[in-house]
Order: C-alpha cells, then sequence, then structure tokens
C-alpha cells in the first residue's frame, strides 16, 4: 500500500482533459456550464474594489477557477464591513463570486476548463507566440542583412560615379558643363601635343634609314608624322593642299542643351484665332488657323495651276556641278574639316595615331634585335648600313620608345577619347551625363531603401518587445496553472505526487 501511495501519476498535458472524463471526475457537458459560469464573471468584474491585485488579475487574457478563489479571499477583506452576525455577506460583489466558486466547483467543471486551457495553452498559444517572436527575430536580421547591402552598394554606385568623373577628367559637381569646358581646353592639350612630335625627327630619320637600308623602300615613310614634326599642329587645309591659309574659317560646335524642350515650353502663337476673318474673301486655304500661302481656287493670274508656280516645264533642264571637297570654297580660305587641325580631324588624327603605332612597333622591335647582334653574323650585316643606324645604342632607342609611347598614351587615354566623341557629337555630353547621373540616381534610391529597411527592422524589434513580455507571462501562468492542477488531482488520489508530461513554454 505504501509503494502505490509513492507511485507518481504520469499523465500526458495533450491527453489530460480524456484522462479527467475517463476518469469520471468531469461531465461530459462541462463546455455548457462553463458558458454561464462566463457570463456570470462579464457580469461581476463590471463592479470591483479598488484593489491592486484584483487589478492584475483582472487584466489577464483569461479568468480561471483559482483567480475565483484568489478574488474571494481579497473580498473578504475588503468586503468584511459588510459581515453580518451570522458569518455571512451582505455585499453584492462577494454574493456574486462566491456563486461563481460554487457553480465551477459543481461536477469539478473548473477541473475540465483548466485542463482544456493548460492543453490549449501548450499545444497551441505558446507555440503560436514563439513562431511569431522566431519571425520578428528572423525579420530582423533579413531586413539588417538588406540594409547594409543596400548602404554598401549606394557606397560602390557612388564610388563608381566618381571613378568614372576621375576618368572623364572632371569633378562631378556638374557633369555637363564640366565635359564642355574640358573640350574647350582640347585645342590646347593638341596643340602640345603638335609641338612635342618636333621631337620626333631622329625617330623618323632612323625609321626612314633602315626602312631603305633593309627593304630598298622608295615610298615616303611616316608622311603625317614627317609633316607634324616640321609644322606641328597645323590646319587639315594646310596638310592637303601644303599652302598656308590665308583666312581659317572653323566650324561653330554646338552645345549640348542643358534641357530637352518638349511639346509643353513650345508658343504656337495664337494660331485660330480670328483666322476665318483675316482671310475672308482672300481666296486663301487657312487650316485650323494657319495661313500657307497656297490658293486652290484657279484664276488669271496664276496660270490655273492652283496658284502654285510650278516653273516653266519645258524649259531646258538645270545642270548640276560636282566639284571636289574644298573646291567650293575660295582660294586659301580653310572651311569646315580643312579648318581643323590635324588632330581635331578625326581622319589625319587616326593616320598620326597609326604612324605612331607603326613606329612603336619598329622600334620596340628595333630593341629586340639590338640585343640579339652580338654574333658575328649580325655585325657583318649591318656593316654597310648608314650611320645613323650604327650610331644606335639600345639605351638611347629605348630613350626614343619612351617618347613615342608617351605621345601615343597622350592621345589615346580613355579621357582623351571621351574629348574627341564629345567635339565630334555634342549630344554625347547628354548621354555620358544621363549615364552617370544615374549611378547617382540608383544610389539615392537604394538609401531611401535602406532607410525603409531600417524603419522595418525597427517596427521587427517593437514586435519582438510587444510579444517577449506575453510569452514570459503565458509560461509563467501555464507553470502556475500546471501546479495548481496536479495539485488538484494529487488530493483526488491521497496526496500521490502527479507530474503533467509535455508542457514546455
Amino acid at each position: 500500500m505504501e509503494n502505490i501511495q509513492n507511485l507518481p501519476i504520469d499523465v500526458q498535458t495533450s491527453k489530460l482533459l480524456d484522462w479527467l472524463l475517463d476518469r469520471r471526475h468531469c461531465n461530459l457537458k462541462w463546455q455548457t456550464a462553463v458558458k454561464e459560469i462566463r457570463e456570470k464573471i462579464n457580469g461581476a468584474i463590471q463592479d470591483m474594489p479598488e484593489n491592486e491585485e484584483i487589478k492584475q488579475l483582472l487584466s489577464g487574457s483569461y479568468i480561471h477557477y483559482f483567480h475565483c478563489l484568489r478574488i474571494v479571499e481579497i473580498l473578504k477583506g475588503t468586503e468584511a464591513s459588510s459581515k453580518n452576525i451570522f458569518g455571512r455577506y451582505s455585499s453584492q460583489r462577494m454574493k456574486d463570486w462566491q456563486e461563481i466558486v460554487s457553480l465551477y466547483e459543481a461536477d469539478n467543471v473548473y477541473l475540465a476548463e483548466v485542463a482544456s486551457l493548460l492543453s490549449r495553452n501548450v499545444s497551441y498559444e505558446g507555440p503560436a507566440l514563439r513562431k511569431q517572436l522566431a519571425k520578428a527575430q528572423q525579420l530582423q536580421q533579413e531586413l539588417s542583412r538588406r540594409e547594409v547591402e543596400c548602404q554598401s552598394s549606394a557606397a560602390d554606385l557612388r564610388e563608381r560615379y566618381y571613378t568614372a568623373c576621375k576618368q572623364y577628367g572632371i569633378m562631378g559637381e556638374n557633369v555637363a558643363r564640366e565635359l564642355q569646358a574640358l573640350v574647350k581646353d582640347l585645342p590646347a592639350v593638341l596643340e602640345e601635343v603638335g609641338k612635342d612630335a618636333a621631337k620626333l625627327e631622329e625617330h623618323i630619320r632612323l625609321y626612314t634609314a633602315f626602312t631603305n637600308f633593309v627593304c630598298d623602300w622608295s615610298e615616303p615613310v611616316l608622311p603625317m608624322l614627317t609633316f607634324a614634326q616640321k609644322r606641328g599642329n597645323s590646319t587639315f587645309y594646310e596638310w592637303r593642299t601644303g599652302k598656308v591659309p590665308t583666312l581659317v574659317d572653323k566650324p561653330v560646335v554646338e552645345e549640348a542643351p542643358p534641357e530637352t524642350v518638349t511639346d509643353d515650353t513650345i508658343d504656337w502663337g495664337d494660331f485660330g484665332k480670328g483666322a476665318d476673318s483675316a482671310v475672308a474673301n482672300s481666296g486663301v486655304t487657312v487650316e485650323d488657323g494657319i495661313d500657307w500661302g497656297i490658293s486652290l481656287e484657279p484664276n488669271s493670274d496664276d496660270g490655273g495651276a492652283g496658284g502654285i508656280d510650278w516653273g516653266d516645264a519645258e524649259a531646258a533642264p538645270v545642270e548640276i556641278e560636282i566639284v571636289d571637297v574644298g573646291t567650293d570654297c575660295p582660294e586659301g580660305v580653310a572651311r569646315g574639316e580643312d579648318a581643323l587641325s590635324l588632330l581635331e580631324n578625326s581622319r589625319s588624327r587616326g593616320q598620326f595615331i597609326d604612324e605612331l603605332t607603326e613606329l612603336e612597333v619598329f622600334l620596340t622591335q628595333r630593341i629586340s634585335e639590338m640585343g640579339e647582334e652580338g654574333d658575328v653574323v649580325a655585325m657583318s650585316q649591318f656593316q654597310l648600313a648608314p650611320s645613323v643606324i650604327q650610331s644606335q645604342t639600345r639605351q638611347h632607342v629605348r630613350e626614343m620608345l619612351s617618347e613615342v609611347q608617351d605621345l601615343l598614351c597622350r592621345l589615346t587615354s580613355l579621357r582623351m577619347q571621351h574629348l574627341f566623341m564629345i567635339q565630334a557629337s555634342p549630344r554625347y555630353v547628354e548621354r555620358v551625363s544621363e549615364v552617370l547621373r544615374q549611378k547617382l540616381k540608383q544610389a539615392d534610391i537604394l538609401v531611401l531603401k535602406g532607410a525603409t529597411m531600417a524603419e522595418k527592422r525597427q517596427e521587427a524589434l517593437q514586435e519582438q518587445s510587444r510579444l517577449e513580455p506575453r510569452v514570459d507571462l503565458l509560461a509563467g501562468c501555464t507553470r502556475e496553472l500546471q501546479k495548481q492542477i496536479e495539485a488538484d488531482i494529487s488530493k483526488r488520489y491521497h496526496k500521490r505526487p502527479v507530474n503533467l508530461m509535455g508542457v514546455n513554454i
């Protein structure tokens, strides 16, 4: 008997209610009784004394039997003045709550209700709150990651923007204006390159001598570089004709407009206002108030051709004379492409760069060959070479190559390529400006997106702060309810230990 008394009773929490019903501790119709009790509780809580503990009890989401017992104990102190000589309370508050407790204890309705409440907390309420809390925490991590990505991408776009501006040689404060300012300085830069081309005399002489000696070449070698070395960055007219122009008429380069004109900004005037009265009896056709100057009415003065003078159909055809480029200008006047300098004109600049590249390849190859001319065959091969070839040292050729490469780099750098594009097409400025502006615009959008992520992360943090106390409160109430149920069942089995299994909140 003593062994049975110490044997614990283990009940799975999810099956606690079924366990109580199977052992007839509770009635199958307990839910109907609970519904009536809930109505009485809702009426009783409308009139309660000012007491801090009662406020805490009533602040919970669900008031059960054990709460009612505690409220009755508190009312015994607050309603002591209403107790008569027979030990009964005349206070309606006390009567209401005592009635509620009696209804709960009839057929152990309270035990079925708290068992159902405990099972619901363990199986549904607790997991749901924990899931919401985990979701809020996960959302914070995700939003924090995306916020960092937005900030990093925005910084990367801004860095790319300023790197691109640096390649163009501008600050990036006003892209269009700064690019156009660079183009204005381009002629001075090209003029410096033309002056430095004068240093290529020895290079050209060496290449010419080597070509004539090795290949017996009769054609002119590096004609553009030879011309530029002697006359600098002169006009294309001088290169084409061999004469210095008496007048240089450079084409006006149209600057890219800051904004695109739309139909909304065009003033079409007062077309259509009073048009009918203005052309009355004039014999002129008017459409929407626009006088096109064409009459559809034939008369004796216009030859019956609808007011349009088509010329003499039987006259001899007009002869069109085709002239060569530049011959339509007066003698000595450089106009159009002829007025551009050698390095401004795309055709001559291309030839200039090609010849520089040719010279670079020759010098590079020559340096390589000079490193292998220690053998007798090579020495005998150049015994009859001109002195300009034999007097060269490898180090000196390297210096000449460096000068050629410097000129090439100055003309073919990324910045110069962009400047030539801007000079050739002013609309290119608009395209470049738009591309660069898009980088800044995307960076600003990402910054705003990052700020939105930060706001949402703050909201998720607030949600977490709101859920954590609820989880802690539910866990505390559930553990307390577990102990109360275990103690109640233990009384029914002569104080045998009772363990409710599976309570994990």
